[in-house]
Formats: C-alpha cells, structure tokens, sequence
C-alpha cells in the first residue's frame, strides 16, 4: 500500500513539469495524506510490538 503515495507522488512532478497544476495539486494531496496515513500506521505497529513483547 505505501507505494501508492510514491505512485501519486510521480504523478504530481510528471503534471507540475507539464504545466497541469490542478492534476499536480491534486495528486501532491494525495500522496501526502498516504504518506501520513501509513507513516501513522508504521509507528502504530512498532508500539504494538514493543508492548507485546513484554507480557
């Protein structure tokens, strides 16, 4: 699933070198959210972890 942020990420520079900045905005947005979305995830799962380990 991350590497849909990395897919919207090259879609945003693609269109920002072309000129279309409403496509750019748009997946630059997307890629973002993702970004934060799975990063929240990731450190999620490292606590999770942590806290298991110990019992």
């Amino acid at each position: 699933m991350p590497l849909w942020s990395i897919v919207f990420f090259a879609v945003a520079v693609v269109a920002g070198l072309f000129g279309y900045a409403g496509i750019a905005a748009a997946s630059a947005g997307i890629a973002q959210i993702l970004f934060i979305l799975f990063m929240g995830l990731g450190i999620l799962a490292l606590v999770v972890d942590h806290f298991e380990d110990r019992f």
